[in-house]
């Protein structure tokens, strides 16, 4: 049941990419019919059209279908704020300093040059 919903979403979500492919394949299976009698251009053969007139015509009204869903989403989103700052109050007066740092920074040198000895040791023969 899982993986039908994967499968569903997935194609859902795909679906808006491979529909000009659909519209390609539709005009590839009828090309024929197309010609003879959608084309615009059927009466002069001499434009070797052979019905791409209209598969540009069907793509183009896909594609401004799909630009005016997509503007109408955009425009109909609402807008959510999710945070909402109170008033920001700013004051002039000093900062107050730490002069005591002596318990602020510790310093430990630890240095391992045993391990850089072994490392940069020429090989033996």
């Amino acid at each position: 049941m899982r993986s039908l919903l994967v499968y569903l979403l997935l194609f859902a979500v795909l679906l808006p990419g491979i529909s000009p492919w659909g519209t390609i394949a539709y005009y590839n299976l009828n090309r024929d019919y197309i010609a003879r009698v959608l084309c615009e251009n059927r009466d002069r053969p001499e434009l070797h059209c052979d019905g791409q007139c209209y598969l540009a015509k069907k793509l183009k009204a896909q594609q401004d279908r799909q630009d005016k869903e997509t503007s109408e989403r955009v425009r109909n989103t609402p807008v959510v704020q999710l945070f909402c700052e109170a008033g920001t109050s700013f004051s002039f007066a000093p900062l107050t300093v730490l002069t005591d740092a002596t318990g602020l920074f510790t310093y430990k040198r630890s240095v391992a040059t045993y391990l850089v000895d072994e490392l940069l040791r020429p090989p033996r023969r």
